[in-house]
């Protein structure tokens, strides 16, 4: 994780200091302490007193003995290991660690992992708290809302979380609303009424403005707070009241006009110099201050502002530091570029080399480029570029590179590979292709650029699936090596190992991870363990290792925290398929939590199998859970996903995966339906000869012969399916032959041969019990759960041995209801007449029983409370003499109520 900023830990952990003349919103600040929402909002546009409110809710909530803690988000948290480092913080103030009865985590622990032993440390908080994060409309990240989804999740009863914001957070606040749990306080709440605009210029010291001056300026300004406090700025200064009044609009355009005429104006040279010149900066202090105003004393002038209270904000925690209102803010930059437009550059350029001097680059070159300082920008570049590209600052150097004149980059080659590099993963491969086309790049003769250009060819030709082309361009470049730039040397060697894998060439993979673990450099050293252990992982996956994958992928992980790659390479590549690894082992939460991290990753990288096997995952956990919409929501997103990357294969995953679940609740014709639609046969073909983790268990010729096993021809099935077992063996996919044979088992069982069902089912136990995969077969449903049940009816404890003997209880148990002994071709039995009909709503609850919802889900989609669910249900089962929600749904069936 990456280490707190003392500069910035006071301004992150603690609201803007009160202005003693702040108006006190009672009524507001009684509604969010009395209101037991778990999330409030505080959503309206700048200037509507957002912040204000919610750090006197604050004030009133500690009064009240109610421990509370604050984090003010920056632009810089969408980085999800920067969030949950500020978050963490923001918890252990609130709760220091020795305090909570949760888990903790080591040093270099795997992202997920942090993100979910702080998910518990919060849960774990034995006392009721309100958490405030203001600004969350920086926050753009999928990975970090998801974070923040988590939290509000994991709220202790009695606790709530308050947001402030510009826009409506991906949170999913429907569901919250629907259920009472989320109280809105908008723009509308946010207005002053016409009491608190009187008692605001009251305490203004607004004297001499009667009550109708009041009632004229709140009509005009609608309460708008920022208007009100800037009109009260202009009232100081003016010496006709009235005059101002009947002339000011209280509109967002005429309040620069004023501030310039009635606020600006009436300050001394000096003052008026420094509020313009400073206005470039988001935070300054008198040392910067100074360089930017030569000659001037900038201290005195600074504290005197300060002292008047009008202008500047200090910044809480940091003695000597202040910040402007942004309204504020952003009029003093327009009056600048109008009054001052010859020196706006030089202000930058003083403030650049300021940066640059208190060795800060990242400032430095924002400073630079908007001085149109394009040498010293590209200066600075050159040595910050390939060191930011590692670190996964892809965003931030694709705006740099974009503000630039391309004339600038002509000849600087590197910069236009790491130009290259940040477009690829911020715009799309095909992008990031057309670039260095653009460029020219491709044709250099120098020995760093030539192997630069070969994996960033390679790499963005596999990110396209183009494998076979991606392998072959490493290949013919490996007698590049070894080149000055050891980022360029680990990028070429690994993505020709990846590519060797996906071709099935894992001697060769081998060989080339040996050689990238040889190159020297500490961040190389951490790229390449991360890198080859990964690609080392997918191999042991692929045959069938699941417990050395699993401990690899781990591995590499930890490789990557608190390195230079922590949030670009290793987050995404690694951190996915130890969630997957996490999966097959049945852990369903841990691997849910290290989703929401790894996926939006992933995706923003266009990791194509990742993003494959991640939303699947989620799909599914989400159908075990009952939240059956949600689960078909996210394969809709992996479909938009491959039709917006023009990525076929992603659209094709997501109608296999639909397939399958449509085929679990029993919509048979729907599911042949989505087969149907899913993927050309020449696409598949493509995916067949390559060793895809995405598909090499779970692709069209498995999903049909599913189909079959289920709903069509099962002893044609198990014929076909004992072939390409037996195949997949041959060429060491020993994953894919488990899937095979236990969807081979599974046709036999439905053919009615139950003892060589046994038998093939044993073939697949075994291994399965000595890695411990437990999602190969709970994946399966309620025809794989019999056959399990069926095979420890007739277990030998004493010659099975205890591992295997608890591997199938644990099996059995995961299965839970569906795991019954009778057969899986029960013979058809006359159920008694029901004693009372039952009803249309209890039908369609019956329906959708049947295709997994949950309680929670039932709620949501008939739009009744949770004790009407349940008195639904109870009444069903009595009408049909069920014990439970499983047996109704199985005698509903019989009686040809559902499907």
């Amino acid at each position: 994780m990456i280490s707190l900023s003392p500069v910035l830990v006071a301004t992150k952990f603690n609201p803007p200091a009160a202005d003693a003349r702040q108006v006190p919103r009672d009524g507001l600040v009684e509604e969010i302490v009395q209101n037991r929402a778990r999330l409030v909002l505080v959503r309206a546009p700048a200037g509507f007193g957002k912040t204000t409110l919610m750090a006197q809710a604050r004030q009133r909530l500690e009064a009240a003995d109610v421990a509370t803690a604050w984090l003010t988000l920056d632009s810089a948290d969408n980085d999800p290991s920067r969030f949950l480092a500020y978050l963490g913080r923001a918890v252990h103030e609130l709760a220091p660690h020795d305090a909570i009865a949760g888990p903790g985590t080591a040093d270099g622990a795997p992202l997920g992992e942090v993100a979910l032993a702080l998910m518990e440390r919060i849960s774990a908080i034995p006392f009721p708290f309100a958490f405030f994060i203001d600004e969350f409309e920086v926050i753009r990240a999928p990975g970090v809302t998801a974070l923040m989804a988590q939290l509000l999740d994991r709220l202790p009863a009695g606790s709530r979380l308050i947001i402030g914001a510009r826009n409506v957070p991906d949170l999913r606040l429907a569901r919250l609303r629907a259920s009472g749990h989320l109280l809105e306080i908008d723009v509308h709440k946010l207005r002053f009424s016409l009491d608190e605009t009187r008692r605001f210029f009251g305490a203004r010291g607004a004297e001499g403005l009667g009550n109708d001056d009041v009632g004229v300026l709140h009509s005009k300004t609608e309460g708008w707070v920022a208007a009100l406090w800037l009109a009260s700025l202009a009232l100081e200064r003016h010496r006709h009241p009235r005059e101002f009044i009947s002339a000011f609009s209280g509109t967002e355009e005429s309040l620069a006009e004023y501030l310039a005429e009635e606020v600006l104006a009436q300050q001394p040279p000096e003052v008026r110099r420094l509020l313009l010149s400073t206005s470039i900066l988001r935070e300054f202090s008198a040392p910067l201050c100074a360089v930017l105003i030569p000659g001037t004393e900038t201290e005195a002038t600074l504290r005197k502002l300060a002292s008047s209270n009008a202008f500047l904000m200090p910044i809480e925690g940091r003695p000597g530091h202040w910040r402007y209102h942004s309204l504020f803010s952003s009029f003093l930059r327009a009056q600048l570029q109008r009054e001052m437009p010859a020196a706006v550059a030089d202000l930058h350029l003083a403030a650049a080399r300021w940066f640059l001097q208190d060795n800060r680059p990242v400032p430095a070159v924002d400073h630079f480029i908007a001085a149109g300082a394009v040498g010293e920008a590209v200066q600075v570049l050159q040595q910050q570029a390939i060191p930011l590209l590692m670190q996964g600052r892809l965003r931030l150097l694709t705006r740099w590179f974009d503000a630039l004149p391309q004339a600038s980059l002509k000849e600087q080659p590197l910069l236009q590979v790491a130009y290259s590099w940040s477009t690829c993963f911020t715009r799309g491969p095909q992008a990031g292709l057309a670039l260095m086309h653009t460029a020219g790049i491709e044709q250099s003769a120098d020995p760093e650029l030539k192997v630069h250009v070969a994996a960033l060819q390679a790499s963005m030709l596999a990110l396209l699936d183009r494998w076979e082309e991606a392998h072959a361009i490493g290949s013919r470049s490996l007698h590049l090596l070894p080149s000055p730039s050891a980022f360029a040397n680990a990028a070429l060697v690994n993505v020709t190992a990846n590519g060797a894998v996906m071709l099935g060439l894992f001697p060769e993979a081998r060989q080339l991870l040996q050689r990238a673990r040889q190159s020297q450099g500490e961040a190389a050293s951490a790229f390449h363990r991360m890198y080859s252990e990964t690609i080392e992982g997918m191999i042991d996956m692929l045959e069938g290792r699941l417990r050395q994958a699993r401990a690899r992928f781990r591995l590499a992980v930890q490789t990557t925290q608190g390195s230079s790659l922590d949030a670009a390479q290793g987050n995404a590549w690694a951190g996915l398929l130890y969630a997957a690894s996490v999966y097959e082992g049945d852990d369903l939460q841990l691997a849910k939590r290290l989703l929401q991290v790894y996926l939006p990753l992933a995706r923003d990288v266009w990791l194509s199998d990742h993003v494959v096997l991640g939303y699947r995952m989620l799909s599914r956990i989400a159908f075990v859970e009952g939240e059956i919409d949600h689960a078909f929501q996210g394969l809709s997103e992996l479909e938009y996903l491959g039709h917006e990357r023009k990525l076929p294969r992603l659209a094709a995953a997501a109608r296999l995966e639909r397939a399958r679940m449509l085929l679990m609740q029993g919509h048979v014709d729907a599911s042949a339906e989505e087969l149907r639609t899913a993927g050309t046969p020449e696409m598949w073909r493509g995916v067949g000869v390559r060793h895809h983790l995405g598909h090499d268990w779970e692709d069209l010729e498995i999903g049909q012969l599913r189909w079959q096993v289920l709903a069509g021809d099962p002893r044609a099935a198990a014929m076909a399916l004992e072939t390409l077992a037996a195949q997949a063996d041959r060429n060491g996919r020993i994953r894919r032959g488990l899937k095979l044979r236990l969807l081979h088992a599974m046709a036999l069982a439905r053919s009615g041969d139950q003892e060589e069902a046994h038998t093939v089912l044993m073939r697949v136990l075994l291994p399965a019990a000595a890695e411990g995969a437990m999602r190969l077969l709970l994946d399966e449903g309620e025809v794989a759960a019999r056959l399990v049940a069926r095979a420890q009816a007739r277990l030998d404890p004493v010659e099975a041995g205890p591992i295997f003997a608890e591997y199938l209880q644990r099996l059995r148990s995961a299965f839970g209801a569906l795991a019954v002994e009778e057969p899986v071709t029960a013979p058809a039995v006359t159920l008694p007449p029901m004693m009372e009909a039952l009803t249309p709503k209890e039908i369609r609850l019956l329906q959708l029983l049947a295709e997994g919802y949950s309680n929670r889900a039932l709620t949501e989609k008939l739009f009744v409370s949770d004790s009407t669910v349940r008195t639904h249900l109870r009444n069903i089962n009595g009408k049909l003499g069920a014990n439970n929600r499983t047996q109704a749904v199985a005698m509903a069936r019989r009686l040809g109520l559902v499907r």
